[in-house]
């Protein structure tokens, strides 16, 4: 044996550090400890031999550079390893079936789990286990029968438990990876009963594994019976947040004494289970649900020793599904605020209108881009789109207030030009609304003496306008561009006025239609004039949609609002006065 392997960490010359007074040969498994950049600074006996490497060619060096590798043999991207970002991230994580790689050169098929690991005051580090995969041993009566897990398969179990589901806000994902990480790992069979808010109970997901797949059986699922407030069956008392516990076939044989019950014994029948474990799965403040796992094909049955896995496994859950619900009740409170803070569309006699609105992805669902559209007199519109800084609930709010203002001032100067308008908006929002910043582009829309529909805008630094004929030419109309709203800089604003040709689409539009981290403004306008161009001859609606479709940059983080509008040809439009 070296020198180097009687210890677990570098010598005091190494120029690595040790680790002082602890030691790793205790932990049966494989063990290595690396610091907060990767590097390797002990490793026990059982890691050494498993590797195929002394403990001088271990420490010291990058664990991702020397050990992970794909089915080839090649090292894994650093980009694409989940043990490395686990590591840098200092968090707990969890890979199953991996590549190491043997000192003899050859390569091993490992699972992993890391965890945050004290190296000593001041310094942090990982703990990294590596043992080998939980196989799966034939039973003699032809059921596949898994060998029990080890004390690391658990722990392994329930950190990757923690790091899948707190990484979805979707409940319903949520739930399909509980089943994934139950089935077929600890039973055949997944079955997960919600509580909704009314207390009303819904079989939300059924899962069995067969041949290899995990099919979901959605026969079996929808709504249930309410929870029988006395009833002693095991999935009733689950349900009311008592303790996990164990059931079979003929927990259900008898008289039933609820709905549930009914519904139990329906599941066992169909489903083949002879063995079953159910325990709540429990929120902060409420009991959220049961997971009850089912064996069917492999013979042994659930024992209580069992149980606290299970409920270890459904308290992660309950978490989880807790953070899910807040996530989407938020979500649809802010929807709703958006949805009612954008205006329904006037109807203009002989001119198509349409608007699209989408929330930044990673946000609150609102945001500070809006459109809005209003008669102000006989024959004139107005059309604003408009983006407040920011895509957030403050952002709405402001943008709330100052499409409200807009609406005032435009009111009360009907026969004012837009730049007018604007110019006195700007003046309010430096003194009354709480915007850092805005940009908008307002316009009258009118009917001229000459048939054809009329635009005279005003632009406050926002993206300019597109123009598409029906027969695809299209430009966008540059004129009339101003500072954006909230500089305190009082410079007069100009006006524009132009033709909106028969059949025409006028498209209004925010930046997040066009604006791309690794693009340029130009190259997202010139995206956005060519696609328009090419759906000219579209109905309106499919225009917007395609546009959003196929403009849309996919690494977009921003809100998108369009308001978009169409001329009649010349045999169409109703003749009104104008302004």
């Amino acid at each position: 044996m070296d020198a180097a392997d009687a210890g677990t960490g570098g010598s005091p010359g190494s120029g690595h550090r040790a680790l002082p007074d602890t030691t790793l040969e205790d932990v049966q498994a494989a063990a290595l400890v690396v610091d907060d950049d990767g590097l390797i600074v002990a490793a026990n006996g059982a890691a050494r031999s498993m590797l195929g490497r002394s403990l001088a060619e271990l420490v010291g060096q990058d664990a991702h550079d020397l050990l992970h590798r794909d089915g080839h043999g090649h090292v894994v991207p650093r980009t694409r390893c989940r043990m490395r970002q686990t590591l840098l991230a200092g968090s707990t994580g969890h890979g199953d079936k991996e590549w190491f790689s043997h000192g003899d050169g050859t390569v091993l098929r490992l699972s992993w789990l890391v965890t945050p690991y004290a190296l000593e005051p001041g310094a942090t580090g990982a703990l990294v286990l590596l043992y080998e995969p939980q196989r799966h041993e034939a039973h003699p009566g032809g059921a596949g029968a898994s060998t029990p897990l080890t004390e690391l398969d658990r722990l392994a179990l329930l950190a990757e438990t923690t790091t899948r589901l707190t990484s979805t806000l979707d409940v319903d994902e949520a739930l399909h990876r509980l089943a994934a990480l139950t089935v077929p790992r600890l039973a055949d069979w997944a079955v997960i009963d919600l509580l909704t808010e009314r207390d009303e109970v819904r079989r939300a997901l059924v899962v069995e594994h067969k041949e290899g797949v995990l099919i979901e059986r959605e026969h079996l699922q929808g709504p249930m019976p309410p929870v029988p407030a006395e009833s002693p069956m095991p999935l009733s008392r689950a349900l009311r947040g008592a303790a996990s516990s164990l059931a079979g076939p003929a927990t259900y044989q008898g008289e039933p004494d609820s709905g549930i019950a009914v519904e139990q014994r329906r599941l066992f029948t169909e489903t083949g289970m002879h063995s079953a474990a159910i325990a709540p799965i429990r929120g902060l403040r409420d009991v959220l649900g049961a997971l009850t796992l089912g064996r069917s094909q492999r013979p042994d049955a659930f024992t209580a020793a069992d149980l606290p896995l299970l409920e270890d496994l459904t308290r992660r859950t309950g978490l989880a599904l807790d953070n899910a619900r807040l996530y989407q009740r938020q979500r649809k409170v802010a929807e709703t605020m958006q949805r009612h803070l954008l205006p329904q569309l006037p109807m203009v006699p002989g001119v198509e209108m349409t608007a699209r609105y989408v929330p930044a992805p990673h946000a609150s669902f609102v945001g500070g881009d809006w459109y809005d559209a209003f008669a102000l007199a006989a024959g004139v519109h107005s059309l604003v789109i408009g983006d407040v800084v920011g895509h957030d609930l403050d952002a709405a709010a402001g943008m709330a207030q100052v499409r409200n203002m807009l609406r005032a001032f435009a009111w009360s100067r009907p026969k004012a030009a837009p730049g007018a308008v604007v110019t006195q908006l700007d003046e309010a929002i430096r003194h009354v609304a709480e915007v850092p910043m805005a940009t908008m582009v307002m316009a009258k829309l009118f009917l001229g003496d000459d048939g054809l529909w009329h635009l005279h805008w005003t632009n406050a630094g926002h993206p300019p306008p597109l123009l598409v004929t029906h027969d695809g030419r299209a430009r966008y109309l540059t004129d009339a561009h101003g500072l954006l709203l909230g500089t305190g800089v009082a410079l007069p604003r100009s006006d524009a006025v132009t033709v909106l040709p028969p059949r025409s689409t006028l498209l209004l539009y925010t930046d997040g239609l066009i604006e791309a981290p690794h693009h340029s403004i130009d190259h997202g306008l010139d995206r956005l004039r060519r696609h328009a161009a090419a759906l000219a001859h579209r109905p309106l609606g499919s225009f917007c949609d395609l546009l959003l479709e196929q403009v849309r940059p996919p690494d977009n983080d921003d809100d998108i609002a369009l308001l978009a509008l169409r001329t009649p040809s010349l045999s169409e439009g109703p003749r009104t006065e104008g302004p």
